[in-house]
C-alpha cells in the first residue's frame, strides 16, 4: 500500500512555513516561489492545467487568461523559431526563451526538457539551468537524443531504463531548490512497447527519484491514459497532454482518474500559425488591411505589456530625485 503523496506532501509543507520568530516571520514564506507552488499544485487533489507557451507574449496572455501554470512546449519553441521538434534548436536557446518567458510572468512553467539533450551531464546541466532562469519543472522524456516529435511517425526509440533513471539521479542530485520537480516522461505507449512496459518503466523512474509521471498516447481516445492511471494509483502524480484524445475525452473522465495535471501542449502556438497565415493570405490577396476585423487593437497590446508603468516611472525617477527638490 502506498502512502496518499498529496497528504504527505501537504504536511510536509505545512511543518515548514510555519514561523518561529520575528526573523523567521521576516523570511519569504517556504514554498511562495514558483517550484513550491508548482509542487503544491501536482499535490493537490484538485485537477490543474497548464497552457502551452512560446514566448514572452503567449505566456503573458496565457497568465493575464487565468491559467496557474504554463507549459515551455518543446514542439512550439522550436516551431516559433523556424525549426523542426527534433532538437534542431539547441539547449541554450531554448532556455533564452524560458528565460523571456520567465521574466514576463510570475506563474510556474515547467519546461520541455525532450530526452535531456544527451546524456546524464547534459541533461542535469540543462536541468540546472532551467531552474537558475526561473523554471518551477523539467519535464524529460525516455527516448533517445535526438528525440522526433511523438506525433511525427512511428519509429521511437527508447533509451534504456537504467540510462534514463541515471538521467534522473544526476538531475535531482544537481537542483538547488528542493521545491524543483523533475516529470518523468515514458514514450512506452508512444513507441508501442505496452502497457506493462510503461508501468514498468514508470515504477523504476518513481525509485529514482522522479517528481512525477508524465504518461503520454496519441491514441483518438483515452482508454489508455484510463487504463495506465488505474494500475498507477497515487504512487505519484500523474501528468498527461491530451492532444490527440482531447476531443473524445470529457475533462472530468481525467478528474475521476486521479490526473494531477492537464497541459494543454500546443495550442497557442497552433492558433497563432493559423491567425498569421490567414492574416498574411488576406492582406496578399486584397492588397489592404482595411477589411480586416480580427486583429487586436494596439491599446491592447499595449495595456498587456503595461506601457503605461513606463510613464509612472519615468515621472517618480526624476520627480523623487533630490535635485528635483
Amino acid at each position: 500500500m502506498f502512502l496518499n503523496h498529496h497528504y504527505v506532501l501537504e504536511t510536509v509543507l505545512s511543518i515548514s512555513t510555519r514561523t518561529e520568530s520575528p526573523e523567521s516571520a521576516r523570511q519569504p514564506e517556504a514554498g511562495s516561489g514558483r517550484p513550491g507552488r508548482f509542487r503544491r499544485m501536482l499535490a493537490s487533489p484538485e485537477l490543474s492545467f497548464a497552457m502551452e507557451a512560446h514566448d514572452g507574449l503567449s505566456a503573458r496572455i496565457a497568465q493575464a487568461e487565468g491559467f496557474r501554470a504554463l507549459w515551455a512546449s518543446g514542439l512550439s519553441i522550436s516551431t516559433a523559431m523556424g525549426l523542426r521538434d527534433n532538437n534542431e534548436a539547441s539547449w541554450s536557446q531554448f532556455l533564452q526563451v524560458v528565460e523571456l518567458m520567465a521574466d514576463a510572468t510570475s506563474v510556474p512553467i515547467v519546461v520541455d526538457g525532450d530526452s535531456g539533450h544527451g546524456n546524464f551531464n547534459s541533461a542535469r546541466r540543462f536541468f540546472r539551468k532551467a531552474e537558475q532562469v526561473g523554471a518551477a519543472a523539467v519535464s524529460l522524456e525516455d527516448k533517445i537524443f535526438p528525440k522526433m516529435n511523438s506525433f511525427v511517425g512511428t519509429e521511437h526509440e527508447l533509451a534504456p531504463a537504467e540510462e534514463f533513471c541515471a538521467k534522473i539521479r544526476a538531475c535531482k542530485d544537481s537542483q538547488q531548490d528542493p521545491e524543483f520537480c523533475l516529470i518523468a516522461r515514458t514514450e512506452s505507449l508512444i513507441a508501442g512497447v505496452g502497457m506493462r512496459e510503461a508501468i514498468d518503466r514508470a515504477e523504476q523512474y518513481r525509485l529514482a527519484g522522479a517528481d512525477a509521471i508524465f504518461i503520454h498516447s496519441k491514441k483518438q481516445v483515452s482508454d489508455e491514459i484510463v487504463e495506465f492511471s488505474q494500475e498507477w494509483g497515487e504512487r505519484l502524480p500523474l501528468v498527461i497532454a491530451p492532444t490527440t484524445y482531447a476531443a473524445t475525452t470529457p475533462t472530468d473522465i481525467f478528474r475521476r482518474c486521479g490526473i494531477s495535471t492537464v497541459i494543454w501542449a500546443n495550442h497557442s502556438m497552433r492558433a497563432a500559425f493559423a491567425a498569421i497565415r490567414q492574416t498574411c493570405r488576406e492582406i496578399r490577396d486584397t492588397e489592404s488591411v482595411s477589411h480586416l476585423e480580427t486583429l487586436a487593437p494596439l491599446s491592447n497590446v499595449f495595456d498587456l505589456l503595461d506601457y503605461d508603468e513606463l510613464e509612472r516611472a519615468e515621472s517618480r525617477f526624476f520627480t523623487d530625485h533630490p535635485m528635483n527638490g
